[in-house]
C-alpha cells in the first residue's frame, strides 16, 4: 500500500505548471526542506521569509492542512510554527531527513524518466512543482494546487529507530528512500484522475481507484513494488485488455 495521505488531499484540484514534456526536460526536487530546516533549527528569520515568500501556497498548506497550527494570518503563526518543532524526537528527525537528503540526483533522474514515460501513455500531462519537505510524520505525499509535497520524514528507512515507536512493521516496509518517487506517481495520477463522487465511495472503490494507479506507477518502475488483490485484478484486466490505454484505464470507474 502507499504510505499515509489523507483523501481529502488527494481530492485537491490538481493545477499543474504548464512545463513540457520534450527530450530536454529535466524533473528536479525544489528544496523547500533546506529553508524549513534552516528556520526550525536556528530560528532563523530570513529562512522563514524566503518560505513565505517563494513557496507561498506550500508554507500555508504546511501550516493549515498538514500542522494544522492555525492561519497564517494569525500575528503568532510563526513562533507556533516554531515552537511545535522543538521537541527533541523531530529535531531528531529534520537532522537526520537532511543528512539522508543532502543529495537528490537519483531521484531527480527517476522522476525525470517517469514523466517522459507518462508523456507517451498520457498525452498532455503536465508536471507539477515538485518540492520536499518536513511534515512532522503527519503526510507522506501532499497534493496541493499548484504543486506536489514529499514529506521526507517518512522515508527515513525501513529500520530507522524512531519509526518503531509509531509504526508497526508493515507500515515500514515502504518508509524508505526506494518508494519516495513511486509513491509521488501513484498521488498524483490519483489527483489527475480523481474518483467521481469520492465521499459516497465504497472501500473497495477506494482500493480499486488507487489499484489503477499503483499498477501504472509498477509499469513506470518496471518491478512490483506494490501488490495486493485488488493490484493483481488490474493486472488480471489488462492482461484480457491489451488494447485499453492507461488514460481509459485511469478514467474507469470499475474493471469487469
Amino acid at each position: 500500500m502507499l504510505s499515509s495521505l489523507s483523501w481529502t488531499a488527494c481530492n485537491y484540484k490538481l493545477k499543474p505548471f504548464d512545463e513540457v514534456i520534450n527530450d530536454t526536460l529535466e524533473v528536479k526536487i525544489h528544496r523547500y526542506d533546506r529553508m524549513e530546516s534552516l528556520y526550525l533549527t536556528t530560528g532563523d528569520f530570513s529562512a522563514l521569509r524566503q518560505m513565505s515568500t517563494d513557496y507561498p501556497n506550500e508554507t500555508r498548506t504546511l501550516i493549515e492542512r498538514v500542522l494544522r497550527l492555525g492561519s497564517v494570518e494569525d500575528p503568532d503563526i510563526n513562533s507556533k510554527l516554531l515552537t511545535f518543532f522543538q521537541d527533541s524526537t523531530l529535531q531528531t528527525i529534520i537532522q537526520d531527513a537532511e543528512l539522508q537528503y543532502a543529495n537528490m540526483d537519483d531521484l531527480n533522474a527517476q522522476l525525470t524518466d517517469a514523466f517522459h514515460q507518462l508523456g507517451d501513455w498520457l498525452p498532455g500531462i503536465k508536471v507539477p512543482l515538485v518540492y520536499a519537505q518536513i511534515s512532522a510524520l503527519d503526510q507522506s505525499i501532499i497534493v496541493g494546487d499548484e504543486s506536489v509535497g514529499i514529506c521526507l520524514d517518512k522515508y527515513l528507512g525501513s529500520d530507522y529507530p524512531l519509526y518503531s515507536k509509531f509504526y508497526d512493521s508493515e507500515q515500514r516496509k515502504t518508509m524508505k528512500r526506494k518508494y519516495v518517487v513511486p509513491d509521488f506517481l501513484g498521488f498524483y495520477l490519483v489527483s489527475l484522475y480523481p474518483l467521481e463522487n469520492f465521499h459516497e465511495a465504497s472501500q473497495s472503490e477506494l482500493d480499486l481507484h488507487f489499484a489503477k494507479a499503483l499498477w501504472v506507477v509498477n509499469k513506470l518502475m518496471d518491478e512490483k513494488l506494490y501488490d495486493n488483490q485488488y493490484v493483481r485484478n488490474v493486472d488480471l484486466f489488462m492482461a484480457k485488455h491489451p488494447k485499453v490505454s492507461i488514460e481509459d484505464l485511469l478514467k474507469m470507474r470499475s474493471i469487469d
